[in-house]
């Protein structure tokens, strides 16, 4: 199971791809920080000019210049309403709320990941108990057409041994059809087809002592629920950097610049200038207003989702405690099921051979027993599932927490690489 899970985590598409996303969101926090450094701009031109001018009673005067130059341009803005210092503080927000869903989305794959396995040896298991079935009433068939040429039973009996071997063939297809989707959704999950698959175990010893402390510890630190978080924080932000649009912008330009033939043949001139500029909004038509209010409604929205994910989570805690709690309770009903089914059928056949039960009995015994078999590995499968369920529901779920035997993904380590860039169109790992 846990080289399962560690190749999961490795090697999932989905799980990749989120990975990635996280990336993607690290660089707006390079891209909010460039609105405190300059900005450095390099022109140059050249062009041609002829001039004819008239002059009374002085005659013609032409003259052709070849106008060019090139110059330097630095723009620094000063104040711009703290819009800067909040679109980094969002963008920050952002970061950490894609950390959370990262966490999540690693939650989901590892869930997966263990319940594909658990459904292969489910499955797998169930399809040998059915082949084993299968063989026993051939054997029951052939016994029954003895009997009956032997003028002990009838055709009756016969029949019923021969549809019972029927429908136990019918179940064993419908099994190894079950088993093949399993296989797929194993290797869709884990990325490797199954080999040789040792027993799970429950993860029982991770989870909290109790329902009260696993709902304390899902609303206080369950991936969802922080991502949320993380989006009020990422929204608040957002009204500051709209309402920054309302407040006056203050930079400085310097500026130099060398110039050919501007004025006369073979003239040569350097200038060289610091200006300063203050831009104040009066009035825009609306539109900032209309898009600050709409950022103050965004925000209520993200505050309400939270709640909806409290909730969410909360339920889901409950449900999957639940379920876990029932898992146990009812592999031993299944194991006593299977020891009661398995004490009747050797009772019936003995029975059966004093005459004193019919072969009908016999069969309905046999099928008791494939299904409490059945009924019990399923039971197994569940209390697996279920306890990796409840760890995921609660938001613990995770590589370190299983202690797997794989390099941990450091998602702050692409923050840092790109956070201070100042220049370079490489990603850190050298695309």
């Amino acid at each position: 199971m846990d080289a399962a899970l560690a190749r999961a985590y490795v090697s999932n598409p989905t799980l990749n791809a989120e990975r990635a996303s996280v990336r993607v969101t690290n660089e707006s926090v390079p891209q909010a920080l460039s609105g405190y450094r300059p900005r450095i701009t390099a022109s140059a031109d050249i062009g041609a000019s002829i001039t004819d001018a008239r002059i009374p009673g002085g005659g013609n005067s032409t003259s052709r210049l070849g106008p060019r130059g090139a110059g330097v341009q630095i723009d620094q803005t000063l104040f711009d309403g703290g819009k800067t210092r909040s679109a980094v503080s969002q963008a920050e927000s952002q970061v950490l709320g894609a950390r959370a869903v990262l966490r999540n989305i690693e939650q989901n794959v590892l869930l997966d990941a263990a319940t594909s396995y658990m459904n292969v040896l489910r499955d797998t298991a169930i399809l040998t108990l059915n082949r084993n079935n299968v063989e026993v009433l051939d054997e029951q068939v052939r016994q029954t057409r003895g009997r009956f040429e032997a003028g002990e039973v009838t055709t009756t009996d016969v029949a019923q041994s021969q549809a019972r071997l029927s429908q136990a063939q019918s179940q064993a297809i419908l099994a190894e059809s079950n088993l093949k989707t399993s296989i797929a959704r194993y290797r869709q999950n884990v990325g490797a087809e199954p080999r040789q698959l040792a027993p799970g175990r429950p993860v029982e010893s991770l989870l909290p002592k109790s329902l009260p402390a696993a709902l304390n510890a899902a609303l206080a630190s369950h991936p969802v629920i922080i991502a949320s978080l993380h989006g009020v924080d990422a929204a608040e932000f957002q009204i500051k950097v709209t309402q920054a649009d309302l407040y006056p912008v203050l930079s400085v330009r310097g500026l130099v610049q060398q110039r050919y033939d501007e004025e006369a043949f073979g003239d040569k001139v350097r200038s060289a200038g610091v200006f300063g500029t203050l831009t104040i909004p009066i009035y825009e038509g609306g539109q900032v207003y209309s898009r600050t209010r709409q950022a103050k409604e965004t925000a209520g929205q993200r505050r309400i989702e939270v709640d909806t994910q409290r909730d969410t989570v909360r339920a889901a805690v409950v449900s999957a405690w639940g379920s876990n709690e029932a898992a146990k309770a009812q592999i031993a009903a299944a194991q006593s099921q299977v020891r009661a089914a398995e004490t009747a059928l050797s009772g019936v056949r003995e029975e059966a051979k004093a005459g004193q039960r019919t072969t009908l009995d016999v069969l309905n015994a046999q099928q008791e027993l494939v299904i409490a078999r059945s009924s019990l590995v399923t039971a197994q499968r569940d209390r697996v599932v279920a306890s990796y369920t409840a760890l995921s529901a609660i938001g613990r779920l995770s590589a370190e927490t299983l202690g797997l035997k794989t390099e941990i993904y450091n998602s702050r380590r692409h923050y840092d690489q790109v956070k201070g860039l100042l220049w370079g169109t490489q990603t850190p790992d050298g695309r």
